[in-house]
This record gives structure tokens, sequence and C-alpha cells, in this order.
């Protein structure tokens, strides 16, 4: 005898092999029609494009590659100067501000209202 999950009865129930090895409803046959078109357009492979297209703009990556590896002392977060120390810096007045403010609303919340 075969069983199956009942979905109403949260219990295991008798059943034919099919519903058994099909279960919920499920059919066994995939269909074979290509599902519709979402775009219009086709998709091009990088290998068929123009060369003329390709980026025409510089390769920082060496660059920056020994930027990063250079071995001064400054953590990777600030090595880029002002603008990486201004960030870091607000990242860490705003950090700090949300906690006072996360810590004083908790105080008034934890205090009893006045009653009048």
């Amino acid at each position: 005898m075969y069983y199956k999950f009942n979905g109403v009865t949260q219990r295991l129930v008798g059943a034919a092999a099919s519903a058994a090895y099909n279960p919920q409803g499920l059919k066994p046959i995939v269909s074979t029609e290509s599902p519709a078109l979402i775009f219009g357009t086709t998709t091009k492979l990088a290998s068929d494009l123009p060369a003329t297209d390709s980026f025409l703009g510089k390769n920082k990556v060496p660059d920056l590659q020994k930027l990063f590896q250079k071995a001064d002392g400054l953590p990777v977060h600030l090595k880029r100067g002002v603008p990486d120390k201004l960030l870091y810096r607000t990242t860490m007045a705003l950090t700090i501000g949300g906690t006072i403010y996360c810590l004083i609303a908790l105080y008034m919340a934890s205090q009893p209202r006045n009653q009048k």
C-alpha cells in the first residue's frame, strides 16, 4: 500500500501509487513547449560585438592594486586620503549619535510618566 501526506488533516493517508509518487497534484509530464518571449530583442554574445564598442577608458586596476598593497601602516578603508577620512568620520559620528539617541529614547521609555 502507498501513502501520501494529506494537507487538510496533516496525516499520512492511503493512496494509489500514482498519487503517492506525484504528490499535491503534480504531473510527471513536462511541457515541451518553449515559454513565450519576455523581451522582443535577441541577446548578443560578447564575441559577436565589434571591437570598436569596447571600453575606451584607462584600466585603473593596476594603479589601485599598487596603492592598496603599499605597506604604509594605514588601514585599507583610509588609503585613498581625504575622501576616505571624511566618509569614515561621518560614519562614526552618525553611529555614535544614533547610539546616544537610542540610549536617551530607552531611558525616557523606562521612566514612568508623572500623574497630575
